[in-house]
């Protein structure tokens, strides 16, 4: 059984995971700001999608969790959309700063139907930003991703795909020297980490003698039962 962290969220926790967010929109800002008009109209990694398509899509991401943390905050109205990738992620990382906290516990529902505490839109957050900086393809790999997060998301991954009876055996990271089991049948699949993490957020194909099955869309809702 994996678990995570379900009951009062340590402030320290709180400080660190705020870091690691403003770490990974450093490192994300940092790749596209010098792109000009005719990059950002390029294909990104992602069907269908230009590289503008996904900053555009997280510019949204950032001012949905800005209004999440609102809401736990009890503000009625959420402030205004901030313009751009840069001020969106400045302002939340602002608010999370400021954030009070016994806010943090406040259960809040994503626009997908989701209710997590207030602190586990943090981890979405940094989950959107290293996922679809690797899908900018700009040269971020997965080499570059933090290893905390990849423990993270793996983690989390794997429980919600666990609790779906997504139908792998085993899962096992070679990198970490850990493994996971997941269901009664199914293949055991062998890797390091972020090729497994890439691989079940749909990104990476995995090259085995035995077939896979296709994980779920991305991203899964969270699993502990917040409701």
């Amino acid at each position: 059984m994996i678990s995570l962290p379900v009951g009062p969220y340590d402030a320290s926790m709180i400080r660190i995971t705020i870091e690691d967010v403003r770490a990974s929109a450093d490192r994300l800002l940092s790749t596209v700001e010098e792109l000009d008009e005719e990059a950002l109209r390029e294909p990104s990694a992602l069907p269908n999608w230009t590289r503008a398509d996904v900053l555009d899509h997280l510019t949204g991401a950032a001012h949905a969790y800005i209004r999440l943390l609102a809401l736990a905050r009890g503000t009625e109205q959420p402030p205004p959309r901030p313009d751009g990738l840069r001020a969106s992620l400045d302002q939340l990382l602002t608010d999370a700063a400021a954030m009070p906290a016994e806010s943090w516990e406040t259960t809040v529902t994503a626009l997908a139907g989701w209710r997590h505490p207030a602190w586990f839109t943090l981890n979405r957050c940094q989950r959107e930003l290293e996922t679809h900086h690797l899908d900018l393809d700009l040269g971020y790999a997965l080499a570059d991703w933090p290893a905390g997060y990849v423990r993270w998301a793996l983690t989390d991954t794997i429980a919600s795909l666990t609790a779906r009876s997504f139908p792998v055996a085993k899962l096992t990271a070679t990198d970490l020297n850990q493994s996971w089991p997941l269901s009664p049948t199914g293949p055991a699949v062998v890797a390091p980490a972020p090729t497994l993490l890439a691989w079940l957020a749909g990104r990476t194909p995995l090259s085995t003698t035995d077939p896979l099955p296709t994980p779920p869309p991305w991203p899964l809702p969270p699993t502990p039962g917040w409701g």
